[in-house]
């Protein structure tokens, strides 16, 4: 996740990303921008883009 600078941007992605459908668990590393998501079943990557755009940073890769 590109743009995050503080506690608080962490907070709104996993707040975003922890709404998505089937999303059991959310993990967010400010330093390195690394988003692990946890879910109890298939979960589309671009549900999770769009849940990081909704809390205004950007996805830097996938995989």
């Amino acid at each position: 996740v590109k743009g995050m600078t503080c506690g608080h941007c962490v907070s709104s992605v996993k707040e975003e990303v922890g709404e998505v459908s089937g999303v059991t668990s959310v993990e967010v590393d400010l330093a390195s921008g690394l988003l692990t998501v946890e879910s109890d079943g298939p979960v589309g990557a671009a549900e999770i883009v769009a849940a990081v755009e909704e809390a205004g940073y950007e996805v830097a890769n996938q995989s």
